[in-house]
């Protein structure tokens, strides 16, 4: 399965790198070395996604949008995706400062 191959396949599900992994238990790491091309899946892995594949949307595990409102602020630190939002925060002055506009609408947490 080539990086292309996945890409569509998360496309076709309408799922994120981390609920791909979810759905055939991995980390979102390896989804996400597989997209790069920098690792490949194993026949087993391959066999999991095509399983997914199979199943359709309801292969993939999905959190309520309630459930993540519910979230502690201090749990969200463990989401790799809150750390990609992070560095593209600090390495981009433009987006710190919109960030920072954006963030006098809201109270804290």
């Amino acid at each position: 399965m080539t990086p292309d191959d996945l890409k569509a396949l998360r496309a076709e599900l309408k799922c994120s790198t981390r609920e791909l992994a979810l759905a055939i238990d991995v980390d979102q790491a390896t989804i996400l070395s597989w997209e790069r091309g920098e690792t490949f899946p194993t026949k087993q892995f391959v066999a999991r996604l095509e399983a997914a594949r199979a199943r359709g949307a309801k292969a993939i595990p999905r959190k309520s949008k309630a459930a993540v409102t519910k979230t502690d602020p201090l749990e969200l630190l463990g989401d790799p995706e809150v750390w990609g939002l992070i560095r593209k925060l600090i390495a981009n002055a433009d987006f710190r400062r919109e960030a920072f506009e954006l963030a006098k609408r809201f109270d804290a947490p």
